[in-house]
């Protein structure tokens, strides 16, 4: 009988303690909710534009490479 007092006690306690108030929504959207929607393209047109850049990504990678030698060089040259 006594543990039932305890257990009602218990969960007495507990449930005013889950619930609050919630704040009024306007329905203003303000931040990352207020930015425009992005613009979705087709795959081809993408990769046309790329193309048409111009941008060699083999020689890219190559010459930031060579460059990155270069500086490791010359930091163990370093005293």
């Amino acid at each position: 009988m006594r543990r039932n007092r305890i257990i009602v006690a218990l969960l007495a306690a507990m449930v005013p303690g889950g619930c609050t108030q919630f704040p009024e929504l306007d329905g203003t959207r303000s931040g990352a909710q207020a930015a425009p929607y992005p613009i979705i393209l087709p795959l081809d047109d993408l990769l046309a534009a790329a193309a048409a850049t111009g941008t060699d990504a083999e020689a890219t990678l190559a010459a930031r490479a060579a460059a990155l030698r270069a500086r490791a060089a010359a930091l163990r040259g370093l005293p």
